[in-house]
Parts: C-alpha cells; sequence; structure tokens
C-alpha cells in the first residue's frame, strides 16, 4: 500500500491555465494535465493506491468554490484537503464547514497566501483546526513563487508547534525546501503532533541527507509524498527504498503513518 501524501490537481475548467502558469514560475515541466483524470493515471502508473489532494485559497473569496470541488472529488483513492484564508471574515465557520464535508484536512501555503507561518494572526487559525481534528499542511522552506523571501522557516515552524502542540502539523519538502541544515538544527527530533512529508526531495536531496533527517525525527512522522506533478512518484518510491531502512520503517512511511494520522479505515 502506498499513500502519497501531496498531490494537486484542478477543476477541469481552470487546470490547463494554472498547470502553465506554474509551469512558468517554476522552469519545469508538470507530470500532468492538472485533473484530477491524469492524477489518477499517474497513481497507476507508479503504483500508489491513494492521494491527498491539496487545494489552496489564495484570496479569500475562494474559500467556499474549493472547499466544495474538494468534497466533490473524494472517493476511494482521493483524500481532498481543503482550505482557509487567514483575512477572510468566515475563516471559522468554514473550517467548521471543512469538517461538516468530510475533508480530513486543510493546506496552507505562507508564500501564496502572504503571511509568516509563526504570526499571530494564525494562532487561532491552528487553534480551531486543532479542536476540529483537521490535519494541517503547510508548505515549508523555498518557494519559486517567492524566491527572495522563506516564509516559512525551520526556527519558525518550531515555534508554531510549540504555540500549539495539539495541532497535527504536517511540514512538506521533508520540514524546510533546500534547508536541510536547518531542518536538522531545530526541528527533525522534536517530539509531539510535528510530521514530514517527502514531497519533491527525491531529485533535491542526497540519501544520506534525506536518511539523517528521517531517522533523527523518526519514522512514525514521515510521510511519503511527492508533490505530484512535479515529481515523480517513481523517484520518490525508489528513493525511499535505497535508504537503509527496515521494512517496517518503510511501511510506516509508505502507508500507515498516513492511515493513522488520516484515521483511515
Amino acid at each position: 500500500m502506498k499513500i502519497d501524501f501531496h498531490t494537486h490537481a484542478f477543476t477541469e475548467s481552470i487546470a490547463k491555465r494554472a498547470i502553465e502558469k506554474l509551469e512558468g514560475l517554476a522552469e519545469q515541466k508538470a507530470l500532468t494535465d492538472g485533473t484530477v483524470a491524469s492524477l489518477l493515471q499517474r497513481f497507476d502508473e507508479w503504483g500508489v493506491d491513494k492521494g491527498v489532494v491539496l487545494t489552496i485559497a489564495t484570496k479569500p473569496s475562494q474559500q467556499t468554490t474549493i472547499n466544495n470541488w474538494a468534497a466533490s472529488i473524494k472517493s476511494d483513492r482521493l483524500i481532498p484537503f481543503g482550505s482557509v484564508h487567514f483575512l477572510a471574515d468566515d475563516w471559522e465557520a468554514e473550517l467548521e464547514r471543512i469538517k461538516e464535508l468530510g475533508l480530513k484536512g486543510v493546506k496552507l501555503h505562507p508564500d501564496y497566501q502572504g503571511f509568516e507561518i509563526d504570526d499571530e494572526r494564525l494562532t487561532p487559525i491552528y487553534k480551531k483546526c486543532a479542536s476540529l481534528g483537521l490535519v494541517v499542511l503547510f508548505h515549508a522552506g523555498y518557494d519559486c513563487v517567492s524566491p527572495d523571501y522563506i516564509h516559512a522557516k525551520p526556527e519558525a515552524s518550531l515555534r508554531v508547534h510549540r504555540r500549539v502542540p495539539e495541532m497535527k502539523m504536517v511540514l512538506a519538502h521533508l520540514g524546510g525546501n533546500y534547508l536541510p541544515d536547518d531542518v536538522l538544527k531545530y526541528l527533525a527530533g522534536e517530539e509531539g503532533e510535528i510530521y514530514f512529508d517527502t514531497s519533491f526531495i527525491a531529485d533535491v536531496y542526497d540519501d544520506s541527507v534525506v536518511e539523517e533527517i528521517i531517522l533523527k525525527h523518526g519514522t512514525d512522522r514521515i510521510l511519503f509524498a511527492t508533490d505530484c506533478p512535479w515529481c515523480s512518484g517513481k523517484a520518490e518510491i525508489d528513493m525511499i527504498n535505497r535508504l537503509s531502512l527496515t521494512d517496517e520503517d518503510r511501511e510506516k512511511i509508505f502507508h500507515k503513518n498516513a492511515e493513522r494520522l488520516l484515521h483511515l479505515d
């Protein structure tokens, strides 16, 4: 069983436009056309059984539409997360609605949404997510949309975790994109509900760096992920299989940790 904890798709009406824009920003060719059908095709090719589909409200007015669409794609193979915007007047009610829709969590992107991860204005949102049992997945570290300023540095993420330790916090890109030294210094090994996903690292880090972070943090809190359409599931799976881990550790990373975190049957 393999559960990809970090994937992206868009509505049919905007998928082509969204992918073209993101390809330009990332200067990278996408591995899907942005649609759910294309994502599922990649799952089949890579041997992925299920995936978390992440959405992001880049402005307050997008919340309702995005969350309705997320709920509409929920299936045996797709586990969609919702999103809220911290500047929306109704973010609290929308989080409650996300829970009612049966979504398992929310995605927050400090770079795209324009906040620093440890901004005090976000603390009420974090606490509300925790009270509702919603997992919160953050983009962490460098992002091409904001190349000169990192909105979620490892030390700031640590402050958030200690401020709201009850929040189930997933930090994408192994805790901080392109910041492995800071992840090792500030985050890896920190106790509590703080998880790292492995998205977009197979072609970025040496295996020795990945292994060091995973073993220091503990295999109980690492989640297999790709960031599809930006990284190949085959590349991420091959990387995890190359690491000096036990078969039990790999099972945890590939699916058991996700099953526990998301309360999957």
